[in-house]
């Protein structure tokens, strides 16, 4: 194997880290590189596509196995629709496989570019959590080699509570290297979509608690400008599937050619080059003027059918959007908050970051359900996804009144999510975790990872 010493970034460019990077491309590469870390005093985290926003991926000084070269289906059934895939198969090549033969992966990001073996690790959720649950609760089965160079099989029934651990544990317990899936059947390449506006944030979360038992996905957009009584406006994007027999057409719409978003504009302006456009409006007064420009667009309740991929993967409309937040980077934000409690709590957190001169310039959000894992973020509620851009001048800034929402978040009972905030601290994580859940996970740590080799810098923030 090949080792490189490079400088790794976040996916929001707001974070860095130099690292040996190693591209494993079996598990004896992988349980190579342990060998290599105990050897030199290193230790080791697992990168999939980088695509978290936070420090999960990075790994100063140490060792991170790149696992994207392991990106192969081993196995898939479509009658059954099972999938066997390893750690490093994208959600793209997953649904690209599955979907023109009428299934869908039960759960997906926001962006198809993440790797099974990074949503694991983070346990992503989507915009049917309130439905379907995370990503985990639809895990048949997996293998992981450990620190020591043990091979275990995982499931619901068989070591039972590193399934539910290594699930959502960040990659530190373990490293997948294969992953059972069960797919959703499918009966039209399509979703029929209702889109409605909502006038603030009383009325938006409304929407999401009285809209998510008549529809199988659910997503709300937010315009963070807006304050006073228009506080917490936006849209709602609520879908449901085309059951069978209601396409005339079903073989044509799952096509991948009518599913593959375009990489041009009007079959011209390729969208590539597209962030270069945005940059003049990544600021304060520039966004005010979008989120404003968007919520006038829809005013207009409307629905209509639109293919999965253009439904799921809003973030891949515009290649290296990131890119677009400038030099610093962006910072994103996810708060879970129990249905009681939400509206009041992020009251207070838009309230607070328009006061700061500090607004997000993307708000989305969730209704979310509880899931069995050990290190979980999801509560009966919803979520809130905040993005904010970070500059030279900001930064100290930003982090004070991230640390004044964690505040927020946790008077009123909330939770966190570890692939997006990067400001939580370790006293933060152990309150809404809970002490026993954290015993619980350390003792596993020092069962599968002896040495203590496998760490990244999200793992020494919240866990010391």
């Amino acid at each position: 194997m090949r080792t490189t010493f490079t400088q790794l970034e976040n996916f929001g460019h707001s974070l860095n880290a130099p690292a040996y990077l190693v591209k494993p491309r079996s598990s004896e590469e992988i349980y190579e590189a342990f060998k290599q870390a105990k050897q030199n005093g290193l230790t080791v985290t697992a990168r999939g596509a980088g695509r978290s926003y936070n420090d999960a991926a990075l790994n100063g000084g140490g060792i991170v196995l790149d696992l994207t070269a392991m990106d192969h289906i081993l196995e898939w059934d479509s009658a059954t629709g099972l999938v066997r895939c390893e750690p490093g198969v994208t959600l793209e090549i997953l649904w690209q496989k599955v979907e023109p033969e009428g299934w869908w992966p039960p759960v997906v990001s926001g962006t198809m570019k993440t790797t099974l073996g990074g949503c694991l690790g983070a346990n992503i959720h989507g915009k049917n959590n309130f439905k379907m649950g995370t990503i985990g609760e639809h895990v048949v089965e997996f293998t992981a080699v450990l620190p020591t160079g043990a091979e275990v099989v995982c499931s619901p029934k068989k070591n039972g509570d590193l399934f539910y651990a290594m699930i959502g544990g960040y990659g530190m317990l373990g490293i997948f290297t294969s992953i059972t899936l069960q797919m959703k059947r499918i009966h039209s390449g399509l979703l029929t979509v209702d889109a409605y506006p909502v006038q603030n944030l009383h009325r938006h979360l409304s929407a999401l608690q009285d809209g998510a038992p008549h529809n199988d996905y659910i997503v709300g957009w937010m315009d963070t400008f807006a304050g006073g009584s228009s506080l917490g406006r936006g849209q709602i994007h609520a879908a449901h599937y085309v059951h069978e027999g209601e396409d005339p057409n079903p073989q044509e719409t799952m096509k991948l050619e009518n599913q593959i978003l375009p990489s041009r504009i009007f079959g011209v302006f390729p969208k590539s080059i597209l962030y270069q456009f945005m940059k003049p409006f990544a600021n304060n007064l520039g966004w005010r003027m979008v989120n404003l420009a968007k919520y006038v667009a829809s005013m207009r309740k409307h629905t209509f059918r639109q293919p999965h991929a253009a439904f799921h993967f809003l973030l891949d409309y515009v290649p290296n959007w990131e890119l677009s937040y400038g030099r610093g980077g962006l910072i994103q934000y996810q708060s879970f908050l129990p249905k009681e409690t939400a509206e009041a709590a992020w009251t207070e957190l838009l309230n607070l970051s328009l006061k700061r001169g500090m607004p997000s310039y993307l708000g989305v959000t969730k209704r979310h359900r509880p899931d069995p894992f050990l290190l979980t973020h999801a509560t009966d509620g919803f979520s809130l996804a905040l993005d904010f851009k970070v500059t030279d001048g900001t930064r100290a800034k930003m982090s004070a009144m991230l640390q004044e929402f964690d505040k927020i978040v946790l008077d009123h009972g909330g939770r966190f999510y570890f692939a997006k905030n990067s400001e939580t601290t370790a006293q933060t994580a152990l309150t809404f975790y809970g002490e026993e859940a954290v015993a619980k996970f350390k003792k596993l740590k020092k069962r599968c990872d002896p040495n203590g080799l496998l760490e990244s810098d999200l793992f020494r923030r919240i866990f010391g």
